[in-house]
């Protein structure tokens, strides 16, 4: 069943940081199965806390996002997202 990685950021404090994670992070996604449904785009809040900026990833399955999100490619660029911004990363199943 489809998983769909979800990050929002909240904020960010370290500009310099943030330009790292973002050239690791799109290097880390070379052969996994992830297909970028959002990406920043223009976002409303409707309710709750307001996000500073949306990225919906969706991939095969569970095991497919834990596979990336787990990676050595990756981890290495989450280390300069933790550094330079505030987010909230959440995995969910689709439906049917």
């Amino acid at each position: 069943m489809t998983a769909y990685v979800v990050f929002i950021k909240d904020g960010v404090n370290d500009p310099a940081e943030m330009e790292l994670y973002a050239a690791k992070a799109g290097a880390s996604t070379a052969g996994h199965p992830l297909t970028p449904l959002a990406f920043y785009g223009t976002n409303e809040t409707w309710e709750g806390q307001t996000a500073e900026g949306l990225v919906i990833i969706a991939f095969p399955d569970m095991a497919a996002a834990k596979a990336w999100y787990t990676s050595p490619a990756y981890e290495a660029a989450k280390v300069h997202r933790l550094a330079g911004a505030t987010y909230r990363v959440m995995v969910t199943e689709g439906v049917g």
